[in-house]
């Protein structure tokens, strides 16, 4: 079946709670997140696409700026969360904690269907690129 990846690059801070090695620690990395789509239905539009690349990028792309781009990503059960809320409140409170795993699942679940709906298109695999030698990939 055909689907069609755009990507996008992105920086944010995140700290995995209980972690047994240096990630425990408040760091960040510069992301890359890959979106794959696919057509709900398998069908191309008459030109040939499974949707303009530039929709993933109005939608998905742009969710990520406006939604984790420069900002601290942080579990909300962490007990430093509010400490860092009182000196920048622009910190992102997440129901899991921040790895590349659960952000990718989050991606996948839940971001994508509400933002690509009306599209004609699914988000079918989100891979978050930590750094350029780790990844995690969730597919449908």
């Amino acid at each position: 079946m055909l689907a069609i990846t755009r990507h996008h690059d992105f920086s944010a801070g995140h700290r995995v709670l209980n972690h047994e090695g240096s990630c425990k620690n408040l760091h960040g990395h510069n992301y890359r997140v890959h979106f794959t789509c696919r057509a709900l239905h398998g069908e191309v539009d008459s030109l040939g696409r499974v949707v303009d690349f530039a929709v993933i990028k109005a939608r998905l792309c742009a969710w990520i700026d406006v939604s984790w781009d420069h900002r601290f990503l942080m579990f909300d059960q962490d007990p430093a969360l509010e400490a860092l809320r009182a000196i920048d409140d622009t910190v992102v409170a997440l129901p899991f904690n921040p790895t590349a795993e659960a952000l990718a699942v989050y991606l996948l679940g839940t971001i994508g269907p509400s933002v690509m709906a009306g599209t004609g298109v699914t988000l079918v695999a989100v891979r978050l690129e930590e750094t350029r030698r780790c990844s995690a990939v969730c597919e449908l």
